[in-house]
């Protein structure tokens, strides 16, 4: 691993807030995808991706039927410090291949497309501008990227469809317009989204921040220093993380102040994420210095680490000044973020940087409510491109798929970026199964199949 390269491999922590263990974040091991084979050119059975010189997207048969998810790609608005800045040339040409494709019906960009986020804490985000002066400075630097999507939105063979994730949750739907005008939106809840392809109940593709504690919306807290706001405590993680990538993690002035469980069990497991976090991405800044700024959501003063980090009272009460009782309101939270199946607080908190903990939530959420009948989820989020068959409350076939990412600091042993991409072939009349496929895409235009599985039986008769 190339030494220059550290600092971004830590940062992916930040950028899906949260999404390691802990230990393989401090280690910043490159993950190994298991390749299986490079694709042939045969147009039989569910091979061949690009027909033509690897021109066409991965096809199963002759129909324009296939449904191509990416997720977090995290265009920035400065190229100093965004997360995909090397891998836009090899995207636009990703893009212009699906636009191209006869088999392609559907381009889900499953969140995290635009990060409003992963900026340094000592930058003002929208530098005295609006929001929609940020989202269009964003696409003016990467133009090239947002014309290729606005090409295959124009061209109207291929349907695109965008919802938020957590890095760019506040982005609004008139937002995203302004520069993709034409393009598919799903929201369910300000910030949230979950879509069903038309005519395919039986799939469902969210980002996956609905399910963690530190990334869901949070309307609650903080709401009489910046009334509506909805950002959670993921977001001010993110902009410190930034900041000591920046700085390259120099030692602090001073030291944490340690707190002892007591009887506050969720605050404790509160603190212990929040002081992780601090041992992870140092800052060269003064705990109690005034170099979070905000001006962004309600948000108009700066603030220090010690306004976010917990302390501890001399009666041994655990406090905290921004996001006061939001382990007490994690239930209600959940019933505003339209969460099926509530998740235990203690969990939520304990397994907030667990890249498993949100894997599982979509058997929980999904596979294993008995009010549910999906039997594809794809989610994005935490970097982690896999596909996971197991069974539902019915004993029925289930696949999940993570589509991984786009960011420069996703790479291989050999310091080569892994980009990665779902196809979902949904079952036609007439057809056997219902295909999906993990692929990585080359810098060089090649593909490979990483994984995949396929649902038979798959009677949409019945949801």
């Amino acid at each position: 691993m190339k030494k220059s390269l550290l600092p971004h491999l830590l940062i992916v922590f930040a950028a899906a807030i949260i999404c390691f263990s802990w230990s393989e974040l401090l280690m910043a091991v490159p993950v190994k995808l298991t390749e299986q084979q490079d694709i042939s050119l045969s147009d039989d059975g569910n091979g061949s991706p690009f027909e033509q010189e690897n021109k066409d997207i991965p096809k199963p048969n002759r129909d324009r039927n296939q449904i191509v998810c990416i997720s977090d790609i995290h265009l920035g608005i400065d190229t100093t410090y965004a997360e995909c800045k090397n891998n836009r040339e090899t995207l636009i040409k990703f893009l212009e291949q699906v636009g191209s494709s006869s088999k392609v019906k559907e381009l889900v960009i499953a969140g995290d497309f635009l990060d409003e986020w992963y900026i340094p804490a000592n930058v003002e985000t929208f530098n005295g501008k609006s929001q929609r002066d940020f989202v269009k400075t964003i696409a003016d630097i990467n133009k090239s990227v947002i014309a290729a999507l606005n090409a295959i939105i124009k061209e109207r063979k291929v349907k695109v469809t965008y919802m938020p994730g957590n890095h760019d949750l506040l982005i609004s739907s008139e937002d995203i317009q302004s520069i993709l005008p034409g393009i598919a939106q799903v929201r369910d809840v300000k910030g949230l989204g979950a879509y069903s392809p038309v005519n395919h109940p039986e799939i469902i593709i969210e980002h996956g921040h609905r399910y963690n504690f530190f990334c869901t919306p949070d309307p609650f807290s903080n709401q009489s220093i910046a009334p509506g706001s909805i950002l959670p405590p993921g977001y001010f993680f993110t902009r410190i993380a930034a900041l000591s990538v920046e700085e390259r993690k120099l030692k602090p002035k001073g030291s944490l102040l340690m707190v002892i469980p007591e009887s506050q069990q969720l605050m404790y497991k509160y603190w212990y994420q929040w002081n992780k976090l601090m041992f992870g991405f140092p800052i060269k800044e003064g705990f109690n210095e005034k170099i979070i700024k905000t001006n962004i959501d309600g948000y108009k003063a700066n603030y220090s680490i010690n306004d976010l980090m917990p302390f501890q009272l001399e009666n041994g009460v655990i406090d905290v000044m921004l996001f006061k009782g939001i382990e007490k309101r994690w239930p209600e939270r959940q019933l505003r973020n339209k969460v099926a199946v509530p998740i235990p607080a203690l969990r939520a908190i304990s397994r907030a940087e667990s890249v498993e903990e949100s894997d599982e939530q979509a058997s929980v959420q999904y596979f294993l409510n008995p009010r549910s009948n999906k039997r594809v989820v794809v989610f994005g989020h935490t970097h982690e491109a896999k596909i996971i068959p197991s069974k539902n409350h019915k004993g029925q076939k289930t696949i999940y798929a993570n589509s991984g990412t786009w960011i420069d600091s996703k790479i291989d042993k050999n310091s080569i970026s892994i980009m990665t991409f779902v196809v979902i072939t949904p079952k036609k009349r007439g057809a056997a199964q219902e295909f999906v496929d993990l692929y990585r895409y080359w810098p060089n235009g090649k593909i490979t199949r990483l994984a995949n599985d396929s649902l038979t039986n798959v009677n949409k008769q019945a949801f």
